[in-house]
């Protein structure tokens, strides 16, 4: 066994290679897959309409101040 990357030898490094070349092959397949299972629809409410407050400043010493 290599107890070093240093001494290994070309089978360990590509053996190195592959089991990360997996992994990164699951981690995607896996959030493509909870990404396409996810329910993105959207629907327009007409009764409800955001509007901007009054804008505020953000001051050094912590405090508001109303403009």
């Amino acid at each position: 066994m290599n107890h070093s990357i240093h001494s290994a030898d070309r089978a360990t490094h590509l053996k190195i290679v592959v089991v990360a070349l997996v992994a990164a092959i699951g981690v995607a397949a896996f959030g493509i897959s909870a990404r396409n299972n996810a329910d993105f629809t959207q629907t327009a409410q007409t009764n409800q309409v955001v509007k901007a407050g009054k804008p505020v400043a953000i001051t050094s010493s912590g405090t508001s101040t109303v403009r």
